[in-house]
């Protein structure tokens, strides 16, 4: 008989592995009080609308990458000088690239911390070889529009991590680095980052097929190397264990700052109870 698994709303009786995703992480690491409503309380954030154009863009990089899977690189690869890395051909590939199932069991992309007896996983996008090396490199593909603020203004210019929210890029890089060791997995610690830029600088318009049902999007490409940092990942496992043994009541949320850390929801609490302080203390 098969154990049934212990995710959702964690269960400090339950003896089977607690999983937990690399956005759940990522939510720990933003606001402890919005991770601590989720998984003891099942209290999941708000949800938005999911950008369903950056979902086609990934399947459609996939696909140029399963062309080639285990054969060779493709252009960009070999016009960026890493002809030797192409797309890793693995029996297992589907299911390491599937983020609803990541738990299923060993054939998909997780591992078992034993110190916290935490299942850690989520869906890559994608994985590449190094035929130099025999090491794998975990992708990962990104879309953007970077000139879509400012219009009139914007100069064309390359795609970067630089920018402050990128960070959460970084570390689910890492984070994924460190899973794929785990498995036993010969991983390099350069992951890449495979972007796609939205273009509409001197660009007339999008109806320019001969079939007027059809429209057209130019998007700039890049290769961009990460050099991986996993060792914060297993401290933290350990951390959010004990978090989840031990905190009984809801830490204060974490406000929006400066630099992307925090949450919205951190945000808006705070603002909220200060305008109704403020508005309490004018005089009738």
């Amino acid at each position: 008989m098969t154990a049934k698994r212990h995710r959702g709303k964690f269960n400090p009786d339950n003896p089977n592995p607690y999983e937990l995703s690399r956005s759940r992480v990522e939510t720990f690491l933003k606001c402890k009080a919005c991770f601590w409503l989720h998984q003891l309380h099942k209290v999941p954030p708000p949800e938005f609308p999911s950008f369903t154009i950056n979902t086609t863009t990934d399947i459609l990089l996939k696909r140029d990458a399963d062309a080639v899977r285990g054969k060779s690189a493709l252009p960009i690869w070999k016009h960026a000088g890493l002809e030797h890395i192409i797309p890793f051909d693995h029996e297992h590939l589907s299911n390491w690239t599937n983020s609803l199932h990541y738990g299923l069991n060993d054939s998909y992309f997780n591992t078992v911390h034993k110190e916290t007896n935490i299942k850690f996983g989520g869906g890559l996008d994608d994985v590449y070889l190094n035929t130099e090396t025999d090491q794998i490199h975990i992708i990962d593909y990104k879309s953007q529009a970077q000139g879509t603020r400012s219009p009139d203004t914007y100069e064309v210019k390359p795609s970067s991590l630089n920018d402050p929210w990128k960070i959460s890029y970084k570390r689910q890089m890492d984070m994924y680095v460190w899973v794929a060791r785990q498995k036993g997995l010969n991983v390099s610690n350069t992951g890449y980052f495979v972007y796609v830029d939205a273009q509409h600088k001197h660009i007339k318009g999008m109806l320019i097929d001969p079939d007027p049902s059809i429209a057209w999007m130019k998007f700039n490409a890049a290769i961009i190397p990460y050099e991986a940092d996993p060792s914060w990942v297993e401290p933290t496992l350990v951390e959010i264990k004990d978090f989840l043994m031990n905190q009984s009541t809801i830490p204060d949320h974490t406000p929006k700052g400066d630099n992307f850390s925090g949450c919205d929801i951190g945000r808006y609490a705070n603002d909220m109870m200060s305008a109704l302080k403020n508005s309490r203390k004018k005089p009738k």
